[in-house]
């Protein structure tokens, strides 16, 4: 794998900023969708499936880029799903009926994947194995951030210039990132994964990788189970409010940016996969912790806030050595072992979340519950598949 000369700095800021434009496809949109009924016709219910649509073609791109990183330069495919990305960007918001709008917003999600798939091989390149994952934690740490200031700045873009500003400023900002990625593509590593036979059936079979990416997804989703249904839980079940639910949400994400900065150091002490297992086992007691509470009748949020702070902790320091080692356990698979990550966690997130759905208003335990499993679920993955050093131990 190729490393680049000069420095790595702008490199990564642009690998960053397309990564946060690609979960800004969602976040960016979402202060929108209660006007698209009065815009472009339909109703409530119907303008929800524009944030499904855009999760099912991320999805589907997350595949597909997967399986072009393992034939084509990632520097020329990262360039043409910006700008793919920015046209369809620009045609969503002009579009004539939510029925169109759904339809783009699938196209949208899968052209703007690509950074998602080819950010952790690209990293690794920049900074070998040793530095990337306290770059991995700096990118997660920017992630988190983005979907609690992108609903602001959306809700800002719309108040001013409407409904589909939202859909403009993400056409602008793909097409100068891409024109930046194509001025600037020698401070990039030129990364072709290997290609290896099966496609994507060799990564499945393969208890090392799945050790490492569906123990990631399975501790990520328990998080995310929380945060998705909190906001219904705090309101209709425990007689609390949005603002309460707001403080969680900024107190995980403060939790985690700390966590996943420290990462980097931490395993240069602890060692990756001791990390990863001290940071599982610490999101899983802050899951039990929680339905423990749940089950003795508790209700207080602030509560259930400082029962979240684990959850966090555990993610953020477990987050950037997983997610790292999962792409070294494809063994030159980079593109489709992150792929594969990245569809695992929207998988089990949407799983998860639809589990719990149909008891939500039943108050914390449904929610605790289904954290947990999941939560639990990604300790014994840890515990009981093999892991990098163990395989290489025994020659496999």
């Amino acid at each position: 794998m190729q490393k680049t000369g000069g420095s790595h700095v702008p490199a990564f800021v642009m690998i960053v900023c397309g990564t946060v434009l690609g979960i800004a496809g969602t976040d960016l949109v979402l202060p929108a969708v209660p006007e698209l009924p009065e815009a472009l016709g339909g109703t409530l219910e119907r303008s929800q499936l524009v944030l499904a649509a855009f999760v099912a073609g991320s999805a589907f791109g997350l595949l597909v880029f997967g399986s072009l990183g393992a034939r084509y330069d990632q520097r020329a495919l990262l360039v043409g799903s910006l700008v793919a990305y920015g046209v369809i960007s620009g045609l969503a918001g002009l579009s004539p009926s939510l029925e169109a709008l759904i339809g783009l917003r699938f196209l949208q999600g899968a052209a703007g994947s690509a950074a998602a798939v080819f950010a952790p091989g690209i990293i690794r390149a920049l900074y070998g194995d040793e530095r990337a994952v306290g770059a991995l934690g700096f990118l997660g740490s920017v992630e988190a951030l983005t979907p609690a200031l992108a609903p602001v700045a959306g809700l800002w873009l719309i108040r001013l210039f409407g409904w589909n500003a939202s859909f403009g400023a993400i056409a602008l900002l793909a097409l100068l990132l891409a024109g930046a990625i194509t001025a600037w593509h020698r401070h990039i590593p030129a990364v072709v994964s290997s290609r290896k036979a099966g496609g994507y059936g060799h990564l499945l079979a393969d208890p090392v990788f799945l050790r490492y990416a569906v123990s990631h997804a399975f501790t990520l989703g328990a998080l995310l189970v929380v945060v998705f249904g909190a906001p219904t839980v705090f309101v209709a079940a425990l007689g609390a409010t949005l603002a309460d639910f707001i403080i969680m949400q900024m107190t995980g994400i403060a939790t985690f940016v700390v966590a996943a900065n420290l990462a980097g150091r931490l395993v240069r002490r602890f060692d990756a996969e001791r990390l990863i297992s001290m940071g599982t086992l610490l999101s899983a007691a802050g899951a039990v912790a929680m339905l423990a509470y749940a089950l003795a009748g508790g209700g207080d949020t602030l509560v259930v806030t400082a029962l979240f702070i684990p959850f966090n902790t555990g993610l953020g320091l477990r987050g950037p050595p997983g997610f790292h080692l999962a792409v070294v356990a494809a063994r030159g698979d980079d593109a489709r072992g992150a792929a594969l990550v990245v569809v695992a966690i929207l998988v089990t997130t949407a799983v998860g979340t639809a589990a719990v759905a149909p008891f939500i208003t039943a108050g914390l335990m449904p929610l605790a519950m289904g954290a947990a499993v999941l939560a639990l679920a990604s300790v014994a993955l840890v515990t009981l598949l093999p892991s990098l050093e163990q395989q290489e131990g025994s020659g496999g």
